[in-house]
């Protein structure tokens, strides 16, 4: 194999052009102005004079009560029982009095039903099958009422599509144009051997009807003797081989090692004092220099210019038709066709060529 392709064989390289850029150069406005240094905070933030605010909450800190807790809420101080209320009942008393006669287990329907004598049980007789006479002609109703008319084919409903006369794209291709479809025989075709129905009769009775009959039998006995179980009346043995041979062992329960309290916690009782508070000191407030410069006054209301680099600098071009598209290429003149198919196409003139180059 030589590793070549189509496009390495018919690939003509052409000079490489460098496109000239059609963006105009970019200008900068570099002011000589000398830059100021200080910030907008500086400029509007304006330190008042004013002395610090004291605080309005009053200054009392918690202090819990020396008193001993006793654990009793207000509720079990101030609650006395009183006792249970006596409360008169307007239930209306009971004036209905049972009756202690027994009670007569008699209904109304044990003394108003009536036995009816049943009737006999109807049992359904069924008919013995005897198979049909008529001979089987393996019609069926599709095949006698269903069958093919001779006619004329259908006709393509498919609408006519012209064919175009400017074709940008090629019809052909590679693969088509150089493996053409090689001649095959015609098709061997059977003809269908026409069905002749036999003039025998058929016999619709099958083996298992002619050889199978009904016995008039009893069901066979089993010939396997009983298992005869032996009846143990000695004492059930609760003992095995577990219990036999793993003894429980005679232990004492380990108490658990605890060690003696190291934390001692003080009677006193705690300041609740913390090392913020204890080590704190209030430092006078340091006042800072604003350098910030003064106000201008308002700015004037100047409305932003519409013009930009792009609305000046851009041109417009109209819109170019791709070469693809044309029958025959203006401005390239048709050179032939080579052995794979491709057309090649020449530029008129070298003075086009090199113009567009340079």
């Amino acid at each position: 194999m030589d590793l070549t392709s189509v496009y390495k064989q018919d690939y003509n390289s052409y000079p490489i052009c460098q496109v000239p850029p059609c963006l105009p150069c970019e200008t900068r406005e570099i002011s000589s102005a000398k830059m100021n240094t200080k910030s907008t905070y500086k400029d509007d933030y304006m330190l008042w004079n004013e002395p610090k605010t004291e605080l309005i909450r009053p200054d009392h800190g918690y202090r819990p009560s020396e008193a001993k807790f006793d654990h009793r809420t207000v509720a079990q101080d101030e609650y006395f029982f009183r006792g249970p209320v006596e409360t008169q009942s307007f239930k209306p008393p009971n004036l209905s009095q049972k009756s202690k006669a027994p009670l007569e287990n008699m209904t109304d329907y044990r003394v108003n039903y009536v036995l009816r004598p049943l009737e006999k049980r109807y049992v359904h007789q069924y008919e013995k099958y005897k198979p049909s006479e008529a001979p089987f002609n393996g019609l069926t109703t599709n095949k006698i009422s269903y069958k093919g008319l001779a006619g004329e084919p259908a006709k393509l409903a498919k609408p006519y599509q012209p064919k175009l006369l400017h074709d940008p794209f090629f019809s052909s291709t590679e693969f088509q144009e150089k493996y053409k479809p090689w001649p095959q025989p015609p098709i061997f075709t059977k003809e269908p051997v026409e069905y002749v129905p036999p003039v025998e009769k058929m016999d619709l009775h099958t083996t298992t009807q002619l050889h199978y009959r009904h016995l008039n039998g009893k069901p066979a006995k089993v010939c396997l003797p009983l298992a005869q179980h032996k009846i143990s009346t000695e004492p059930f043995n609760t003992s095995s081989t577990m219990k036999e041979d793993y003894k429980p062992w005679m232990c004492k329960r380990v108490k658990p090692i605890t060690h003696a309290p190291e934390l001692t916690f003080p009677n006193k009782p705690v300041d609740y004092l913390t090392t913020f508070r204890t080590h704190y000191l209030p430092q006078p407030l340091t006042l800072t220099k604003s350098y910030k410069p003064p106000w201008p006054g308002p700015r004037p209301h100047i409305p932003l210019g519409a013009k930009t680099i792009y609305a000046t600098s851009y041109t417009p071009k109209g819109i170019v038709r791709c070469l693809a598209s044309y029958k025959n290429p203006p401005g390239y003149i048709f050179e032939g066709t080579n052995a794979d198919g491709h057309k090649l196409y020449v530029p008129a003139s070298e003075e086009e060529c090199l113009q567009g180059c340079h």
